[in-house]
């Protein structure tokens, strides 16, 4: 049976108790201490339209090991369009991802709130393509959790604008000997080289890797 959450505590139920379809709870809230804490325990939240809170731990889970990113030669042309920052803009980053997914409900006015607040804490971050004229033309955002940078969501205005950006964060992610956790696997992913394992194995690496220093 799945968990309601009260408001009075952040614990999360075991992450292997979700249902078929990857939810371990729901309701609670959006406060940085349970965001951080469900990231730390392999759980995020999932907003859908008409229903409370859901929190998700899916299997299989979707991850992008580095030094796996497929650099097609397309993209490396592309790179030398861009330049990328780290945390210039993560309030514009994550509007526009909310922008650019105007059919979906999920990052909601709560979910952008809550996560520029994990941002003032230094726990969330964005990586950012501009173009020639200084403009944000793509990127992505997340959670740090030590050596796991957990993926939230990537945009882009441009051509290989989030690709380029994703590059980098590959290239920061494998100096430091991280992973991308990149919750649930789809097309676009696996192109780039995203792939599933089992969530025993995501939350045993989860449990090491989390125990460094962060990524970013």
């Amino acid at each position: 049976m799945i968990c309601r959450l009260s408001a009075e505590s952040i614990s999360f139920p075991d992450p292997n108790e979700a249902d078929e379809n990857g939810v371990v709870a729901f309701g609670g809230d959006l406060n940085p201490m349970r965001l951080i804490l469900a990231y730390k325990s392999g759980i995020f939240p999932w907003p859908h339209e008409n229903l409370p809170l859901l929190w998700f731990s899916p299997n299989p889970r979707a991850v992008l090991y580095p030094d796996d990113f497929r650099l097609t030669r397309s993209l490396k042309r592309s790179l030398k369009r861009y330049e990328i920052k780290i945390n210039a803009n993560f309030s514009k980053v994550i509007n526009m991802c909310a922008k650019i997914r105007k059919n979906s409900t999920w990052i909601n006015d709560e979910i952008k709130r809550a996560y520029c607040g994990l941002h003032e804490l230094k726990i969330a971050h964005s990586v950012e393509s501009y173009d020639e004229n200084g403009e944000l033309a793509g990127g992505l955002y997340g959670v740090c959790i030590g050596g796991v940078f957990c993926g939230e969501s990537m945009f882009a205005v441009k051509k290989d604008a989030s690709k380029a950006a994703l590059y980098k964060l590959c290239q920061i992610v494998l100096e430091k000997g991280g992973i991308i956790d990149c919750q649930v696997i789809n097309p676009h992913l696996f192109s780039l080289g995203a792939v599933e394992i089992s969530r025993e194995e995501f939350l045993q690496t989860l449990h090491i890797l989390g125990a460094k220093p962060s990524i970013l």
